[in-house]
């Protein structure tokens, strides 16, 4: 590892247009889970100006005769109400709550992929039991840097969104709009965290809004109360609003998309990501499941002084119910050998489908509360996949 370095890492806050496709896939996937735990949804969500179009595939089993996903699910009522808790609802927004048209195209899940899912036999599956709803690659990760066990930069950015949406709901900066972005660079020296060299805030704001009381305001009541005081000093550099005004936001600026944001969900850039998004679909999808899973482990092996940088990766097959790879990463920061600890965690945790979301409690609707700054690093009992509660068994284990 080089012995100084900067890495950098950004966040976005919930009116950021792809945040907002975000939040309502999630939002839709909650109510799905809360009418039918077995619900099968993959839920994605594009807005543009003040149109919102909700497509994908959604099977909530048990539908009343004659019934309709939405006669059961209101979805037009769920985008209005979500775009409306995110802040846009001022009365000059072309991405209004009141305003929008809200436009679905949903068909029930494919019956081939839900062969390949459900607990059953049928002609060609391999196994009888629960597989992966798809073929595809996961990664978990987790170190030091942070009583989170998550990297610097991107829980220190994630830190500034969640500061900036604190105060705009609470009314004290009224000139604050739902749309922002933040980007933290971190200097590293022998793998530590020990200092910022930049610091980027942009936030939507109302036309009066003076730009140096904007920059005033962030630098002040947002920067200097949420980043370490020892890491900030003479030479960070604030950018805040660098292109001096941003009024223009949201789906009226620019396209949202859900998915489209898996770095801000997942570490940052610093570990790597599979590329599957998370937001929208229900725990039988192992883009979502067994990236939480992929973090329960790391973290655990982390916790445990196993290591100080820990990244688990596997991959599995559709329909199948065992990973069909897995390889665990230290970075040279283990405390016992890699083969001890991959052996640990093979005994302490199963990775089959069905076993992740039993181990995790996934079939709730707790999705809601994961789709902004981060999926990882949070503290709250629903986010099971953050508790290092088998820390003590794996370092047991390992030896």
């Amino acid at each position: 590892m080089l012995r100084r370095f900067i890495f950098a890492s950004e966040s976005v806050g919930e009116g950021h247009p792809d945040k907002v496709c975000d939040t309502i896939s999630d939002a839709i996937l909650d109510a799905c889970l809360t009418r039918d735990k077995r619900s099968r949804v993959a839920c994605e969500t594009y807005a543009k100006s003040n149109v919102v179009v909700v497509g994908g595939e959604i099977t909530v089993p048990n539908l009343p005769k004659g019934a309709h996903l939405e006669d059961v699910i209101p979805i037009n009522q769920i985008v209005r109400e979500t775009v409306r808790d995110i802040g846009y609802v001022h009365d000059d927004d072309v991405f209004h709550a009141k305003k929008i048209f809200v436009n679905t195209v949903i068909t029930d899940q494919s019956h081939d992929i839900a062969q390949g899912v459900d607990a059953r036999r049928a002609r060609g599956k391999k196994s009888a039991e629960q597989g992966a709803g798809d073929q595809g690659l996961m990664f978990g990760f987790a170190c030091d840097d942070t009583p989170e066990l998550m990297p610097a930069p991107i829980m220190f950015a994630h830190r500034l969104g969640r500061e900036l949406t604190r105060i705009r709901k609470s009314g004290k900066a009224e000139w604050l709009r739902p749309d922002a972005k933040s980007q933290v660079s971190v200097i590293y020296e022998n793998g530590k965290p020990v200092g910022i060299s930049n610091v980027v805030i942009s936030t939507q704001h109302t036309p009066e809004k003076d730009h140096d009381e904007i920059e005033k305001f962030c630098i002040e009541k947002i920067i200097r109360k949420v980043l370490p005081k020892s890491m900030l000093n003479g030479t960070t550099q604030f950018l805040i609003n660098p292109t001096g005004r941003f009024v223009i936001g949201g789906p009226q600026g620019d396209t949202g998309l859900t998915g489209r944001k898996i770095i801000v969900d997942s570490y940052g850039g610093w570990g790597r990501h599979g590329g599957g998004a998370f937001s929208g679909k229900d725990p039988s999808k192992v883009d979502r499941s067994a990236a939480y899973m992929g973090r329960w482990v790391a973290k655990n092996v982390v916790a445990a002084g196993l290591a100080a940088r820990c990244e688990i990766q596997f991959a599995y097959a559709i329909g199948y119910p065992e990973p069909v790879s897995m390889n665990i990463n230290t970075f040279a920061t283990n405390t016992v050998p890699e083969e001890a600890i991959e052996r640990a965690v093979k005994r302490t945790f199963s990775f089959k489908p069905a076993d992740i979301i039993d181990q995790l409690n996934l079939l709730r609707p707790i999705y809601r509360k994961t789709t902004n700054y981060g999926h990882f690093g949070k503290d709250d009992p629903d986010i099971t996949w953050e508790k290092a509660d088998k820390a003590a068994e794996l370092k047991k284990t390992a030896k």
